[in-house]
């Protein structure tokens, strides 16, 4: 009889990238559960995206657009890091500003020694994923490492 062994992995820096929606936080709550059993460290990316520079045509406060984003995202990434402490899973995190998230997700893998990734989709289908992309679905395209896929319930439509 043959016998067939897997390959032994044991997760040490899981990367859970945020955007606080509810996929995100069953992805979230997901890799809390496999840090607490493995005893790996969580790291919390959450990226802002900006507008392209040189867009004159728009006018905005850019502080405002700027500093509100950033601080909604510090709340609640302390208050993350805070529920994950609390349960003995270590945790740290950031914020990076940019208008390339999968690019920045990937640079927090390299510079972070993340050895696996737990990222939602967030169940959108139609139009908007083939003209604005899916970030998730860039991710898996890129990434070397392992990855968890977590597939959101499609949003309901009300008529």
């Amino acid at each position: 009889m043959l016998q067939v062994t897997a390959p032994h992995f044991i997760p040490t820096k899981i990367l859970v990238p945020l955007d606080f929606s509810s996929s995100s936080d069953a992805a979230l709550e997901t890799a809390s559960d496999l840090a607490e059993h493995f005893h790996a460290e969580l790291y919390l990316l959450n990226v802002i995206p900006m507008p392209p520079m040189g867009t004159k045509t728009v006018s905005f406060p850019e502080s405002e657009y700027l500093h509100r984003p950033e601080a909604n995202a510090e709340r609640q990434l302390a208050t993350c890091e805070s529920a994950l402490l609390s349960k003995g899973i270590k945790a740290s995190s950031s914020i990076e500003m940019g208008n390339d998230v999968v690019g920045s997700i990937m640079q927090a893998i390299e510079r972070e020694h993340v050895d696996m990734i737990v990222i939602s989709t967030h169940g959108i289908s139609g139009w908007r994923p083939m003209i604005f992309g899916s970030i998730a679905e860039e991710v898996v395209k890129n990434v070397q490492c392992p990855l968890l896929l977590l597939r959101s319930v499609k949003p309901v439509a009300t008529a």
